[in-house]
């Protein structure tokens, strides 16, 4: 099974980073494959949303429950798709004024054994693209701090 974990301090405060990654209706504006996403329901502090994702000729819809805990987390657990799990987690943690602790972690599991080797050869490059896409969302949308 795939997994992958981050931890790095960055410019930004938790409430934004919260606000960037709890944003899923904006992924497809800035993630790699991530062609649409509908968000079937909207509750104070859950959601459940339908990702479609592509590369090339391959494209995948999945469902997951996203829980958030503003501005301290956002966790989210797979209800349906390809995968016979996914699980992924973000924590925003201050670390002084204006800087955060980003700790992140996803790991998942195909269905089938052919996709999981596969998605062993290429996921932490993936996982490490998208992870710096956000890093890039965030710059865009509130810029470098100087603290």
């Amino acid at each position: 099974m795939p997994h992958y974990t981050e931890s790095k301090i960055l410019p930004y405060t938790p409430q934004q980073l919260f606000d960037l990654v709890a944003d899923i209706s904006r992924y497809p504006e800035f993630l790699p494959w991530v062609i649409a996403v509908r968000i079937r329901s909207r509750e104070e502090n859950r959601m459940t949303a339908d990702l479609i994702v592509g590369f090339k000729a391959f494209r995948e819809s999945f469902t997951s429950k996203v829980t958030l805990d503003s501005p301290h987390s956002v966790s989210v657990e797979y209800i349906d798709g390809p995968l016979s799990h996914l699980h992924n987690e973000w924590h925003f943690t201050e670390e002084g004024e204006g800087k955060t602790r980003l700790d992140f972690m996803v790991d998942f599991s195909f269905r089938s054994r052919i996709f999981e080797a596969l998605a062993g050869q290429f996921f932490d490059r993936a996982v490490q693209k998208m992870t710096q896409a956000f890093e890039e969302r965030a710059n865009n949308l509130y810029g470098l701090s100087d603290a």
